[in-house]
């Protein structure tokens, strides 16, 4: 299975979940090491995307642009 990590690597401070791909670096870490935890940590992912999007952060590869100061 596939790292759903894209790089972007930046965290919101309240959930901790990655903006890029919605994982928490505690999760990074078991990616990496436990294979068996891998599905679950994917299906928690697209809720936290959704939930960050719905609290107005950029996701996804979006999360890279830096917003413009109004």
């Amino acid at each position: 299975m596939a790292s759903p990590c894209i790089d972007i690597c930046r965290y919101d401070e309240d959930t901790g979940w990655c903006f890029g791909c919605g994982m928490l670096k505690p999760e990074k870490k078991l990616w990496k090491k436990e294979k068996e935890e891998r599905p679950a940590i994917r299906a928690a992912l697209p809720q936290r995307l959704a939930d960050l999007a719905t609290a107005g952060h950029r996701t996804g590869t979006a999360a890279a642009k830096k917003k413009k100061k109004a």
